[in-house]
């Protein structure tokens, strides 16, 4: 049984708390949270123990993991603490918003970085993860052009815009990680912003984003993003080579389709939100990072693939803004394999 803490109340924390009290080889034991009363609330529901101070987290002998759901500019020093005690950890993404944070993270925790994982939930989506493996058996050939599209059912607050990082760093950064875990190592990015919502016109952000992405290999990417979708959370994935396609598509809450005299094909809209869309990932997710800690093995991905995907978001950032084509180092996306 692997023993976890659960650092943040919050919306992503209440996901893992709840996806830790479901998995059998897991047991949630503390959460934590410096505000109000939102740990208390937590572990009650899952009759964990309860702290406002960080230290007990690292000093707790029942705790074997740590899943690190905080705000983003507290995620080094946590995922620092943590590993130093002794911990295994999961950081949600990204690592921090600053790559030199991210560097400063991987100097400090050097040669134990194969205790933390990053949670880029979507690798383990099953839908994608079928597709994936399927490229990887040959079954279309080598991957000639890839294209991702993720676009959010509604705008975010225009408080969480500003603290976001941007689109780039907040949302793409999802998409930049699946672009790397099928294409490997990312040589060119270009990217086009936009700002069509009238919401984000005094915001200094994008509500909606095409990023073309080249591969070493000759293989481009493009993912499409936007803010606001009126079917729903859109997210669907194709990957193209020379003997045919993969496609992930959309599920539903049902495969059931209506015909008539007005329509035919209808069917409902997307799921909700990520909440409902990844709930098999996220269970998925944790599996693997318990089965690491449970084995000694290494988890991905790793500290070095969060590291590069926010290299990928700092270039498609710089693109939108300048209109320039960015080409990076050789080794600035493989640092670890995908």
């Amino acid at each position: 049984m692997v023993r976890i803490a659960v650092i943040g109340a919050g919306r992503i924390g209440t996901v893992h708390a709840a996806t830790v009290a479901r998995h059998p080889d897991a047991e949630l034991v503390l959460v934590h949270d410096p505000v109000g009363n939102a740990a208390e609330q937590l572990a009650a529901v899952h009759g964990a123990r309860a702290t406002h101070d960080i230290d007990a987290v690292y000093e707790a002998d029942d705790v074997d993991a740590v899943i690190v759901g905080s705000p983003t500019p507290v995620h080094v020093e946590q995922v620092v603490g943590a590993v130093r005690a002794g911990k295994a950890v999961l950081c949600e993404k990204p690592v921090d918003l600053d790559l030199a944070r991210v560097d400063e993270c991987v100097v400090a925790i050097a040669g134990h970085e194969d205790r933390v994982m990053v949670g880029f939930n979507r690798r383990f989506d099953p839908t994608f993860a079928e597709v994936h493996a399927r490229v990887r058996q040959g079954e279309i050939g080598p991957v000639e052009q890839l294209t991702i599209v993720s676009r959010d059912p509604a705008p975010p607050s225009p408080e969480y815009v500003r603290t976001s990082g941007g689109l780039f760093r907040d949302m793409t950064i999802h998409d930049l990680d699946m672009a790397r875990y099928f294409l490997g190592e990312i040589v060119e990015v270009s990217a086009v912003g936009q700002r069509l919502d009238p919401a984000f016109a005094h915001l200094e952000d994008v509500d909606g984003a095409v990023t073309t992405l080249v591969a070493a290999s000759g293989a481009v990417a493009t993912i499409i993003n936007s803010r606001h979708c009126a079917s729903g959370y859109d997210q669907r994935l194709e990957a193209f080579g020379p003997l045919g396609a993969l496609e992930a598509v959309n599920p539903g809450a049902t495969s059931v389709r209506h015909s008539s005299a007005t329509r035919t094909g209808a069917s409902g809209p997307y799921l909700g939100f990520f909440l409902e869309r990844y709930a098999a990932a996220y269970s998925a997710e944790l599996g693997h990072f318990v089965d690491a800690v449970r084995t000694g093995r290494a988890p991905s991905p790793t500290i070095e693939d969060g590291r590069a995907a926010l290299v990928l978001a700092d270039a498609a950032t710089r693109s939108a803004a300048t209109g320039e084509r960015v080409r990076l180092p050789t080794t600035a996306t493989t640092r670890s394999h995908p």
